[in-house]
Order: C-alpha cells, then sequence, then structure tokens
C-alpha cells in the first residue's frame, strides 16, 4: 500500500467505527496482540494492552467477531479494539480513564492526520 493509499483509507476511518472481521493471527498469545483482517486494505491489529492480561483469554486464530477503530497513525496498520468486552482486559473501564479519558467523546469522528511519522516512538496519544 503506497502512502497515499494509505492516507485515503485512514480519512474513512472513523473512532469506534465497527467492523466484523477474522482474528488472522496470534503470534504470541499474551505479549504482542492479535492481527485481524477486516477486508480493508491495511491490515488491522489489536494491542495486548487491551486484551485480557492471560493469553488463554485471547480471542484466537479463525474468531470472527465485530472489532472498534481504536486509533490509526503513520504506520498503516489500524489499531483495533474487540467489541465483546469479553475480549477486553477485565480492567478496561479504568485503563481507558487512565490512558484515553477522552475516547467517549471521540466516537464517530475522523481519526485524525498523524502529521509526519516520529522518529522517537508512536504518537503521544496513541495508545
Amino acid at each position: 500500500m503506497t502512502d497515499a493509499e494509505w492516507d485515503e483509507t485512514r480519512r474513512g476511518l472513523r473512532f469506534g467505527q465497527v467492523y466484523e472481521g477474522t482474528v488472522v493471527l496470534v503470534p504470541r498469545p499474551g505479549n504482542i496482540g492479535i492481527f485481524v483482517d477486516i477486508g480493508l486494505a491495511a491490515g488491522g491489529f489489536v494491542d495486548a494492552l487491551i486484551l485480557p492480561h492471560e493469553g488463554d483469554d485471547w480471542p484466537t486464530e479463525g474468531t470472527v467477531t465485530d472489532f472498534e477503530i481504536w486509533w490509526a497513525d503513520s504506520r498503516q496498520q489500524i489499531r483495533l479494539k474487540p467489541s465483546d468486552p469479553r475480549c477486553l482486559r477485565h480492567d478496561f473501564a479504568d485503563f481507558v480513564a487512565r490512558f484515553r479519558p477522552d475516547w467517549p467523546s471521540r466516537i464517530g469522528r475522523p481519526v485524525p492526520d498523524p502529521g509526519p511519522p516520529a522518529s522517537d516512538g508512536p504518537p503521544p496519544d496513541s495508545p
């Protein structure tokens, strides 16, 4: 995917937008996260930080369920959160209150242009 194609895809994303997705890869359960196909050219990813603490409780490869747009930046990867609360960390509401307190007000809004990639890590408000 070119940068221009990614920019076009990202501009069409809204926080909280729901896609049905299929878990396609769980490389190290309990460690990094899961990769999800939501039918777009860019891959989807759910970070371990928002999944249950125990890898055995994560969705397995082949699981089909709904995912919400959580973030997208210059990495050409769509960050997702599972819609099913069983697929979220048990203290997800507290996690959101601490690290993404503006999440409820962002739902339905366009994912912003992150600007040029930072060389020292992800944008400060990314998960």
